[in-house]
């Protein structure tokens, strides 16, 4: 988490993944692990983050521990290659190559305000869930402005289109595509049942207690706070690598997180968590995303009329 002090004067920030030991806790209470936060300092970090008080990005630096747990060895100069080619430095005109990949971003942003879907319906082996969306969330991605008028990329790299679903509008079962690397361990097979919006049953093969300490970090870390989707054109996806890093990872694939939302709503600042909470806004101290994405997984939107409109399609983007 990084430091905090700066946020306030409208200081940018500033943050490099890359964990040397992505399992260094995972002998430890795994419940524990999943608790453990600096509770006001990450308050005050997501609070300027989805008000959008600040600017903001995180960038890969690849480590030995990363490289180990990726390839079996230590091969830092091949793990730099997968990351140049996620962020176009690959490209002949990097600067050219991400204006016009953002543009694409939020030309899908568009399309999707535009068709206002009611909810988000994923269909897939072990996943059957169904996302009630927040008329008022805007779709984001491509870049976001500060309240104060300032572009950045927040996510290097991003492949994403997402919004702040509705945190009482959750209903179903949902399986994680990929390993997510959580606080010092890595929780494996992910799975997670919904109800009323709440997470009721967590599974998981590996690190199942360290979701669900994390999840008893606040009341609202079981909701959802995001949700996002991912085509297989993703420069992330089609490395075919999972990076033990979510700033890849849910960067390859649809995704969900729970804890916080909001994002770039209008007319939050000011308002009491309760406040937010009675709008559909899910106020947490946690956000974790997971992938639950892939080929195998359909996307639909579902209007208010109760129509679906196919969004993927065997990794596929439907909607024109």
């Amino acid at each position: 988490m990084a430091r905090t002090e700066g946020i306030a004067d409208g200081g940018a920030l500033i943050m490099i993944s890359g964990d040397p030991e992505p399992e260094l806790l995972a002998d430890l209470d795994q419940a524990r692990v999943g608790k453990a936060r600096p509770v006001e300092a990450t308050k005050r970090q997501l609070q300027a983050q989805t008000e959008r008080t600040v600017n903001w990005t995180i960038a890969a630096y690849p480590t030995e521990g990363q490289a180990v747990q990726m390839f079996g060895e230590p091969d830092v100069e091949r793990l730099w290659e997968a990351v140049a080619s996620t962020v176009r430095l690959d490209d002949p005109d990097p600067v050219a190559a991400w204006q016009a990949h953002t543009g694409k971003l939020r030309a899908r942003c568009e399309l999707l305000d535009g068709l206002a879907f009611d909810a988000i319906h994923f269909k897939g082996p072990g996943t059957d869930l169904t996302i009630g969306l927040l008329p008022e969330a805007p779709w984001l991605g491509g870049g976001i402005e500060t309240v104060s008028g300032i572009f950045h990329v927040a996510n290097l790299p991003t492949e994403e289109v997402f919004t702040s679903p509705d945190w009482r509008r959750t209903e179903g079962t949902v399986r994680s595509t990929r390993p997510l690397h959580l606080g010092g361990t890595i929780v494996r097979d992910l799975e997670m049942r919904f109800e009323n919006g709440e997470v009721v049953d967590v599974q998981a093969t590996a690190g199942a207690d360290a979701v669900r300490g994390e999840q008893a970090v606040d009341e609202f870390a079981k909701r959802l706070g995001e949700v996002a989707l991912v085509d297989g054109e993703s420069r992330v996806g089609k490395t075919g690598l999972t990076f033990y890093d979510t700033l890849f990872d849910e960067n390859a694939t649809c995704h969900i997180a729970y804890g916080l939302g909001g994002f770039g709503i209008e007319g939050l600042s000011g308002l009491s968590p309760d406040e937010q909470r009675e709008r559909g806004v899910n106020i947490s101290v946690v956000h974790t995303d997971f992938m639950i994405g892939g080929p195998e997984v359909d996307v639909d939107g579902i209007t208010k009329e109760g129509t679906r409109v196919p969004i993927l399609r065997e990794d596929v983007w439907q909607l024109r």
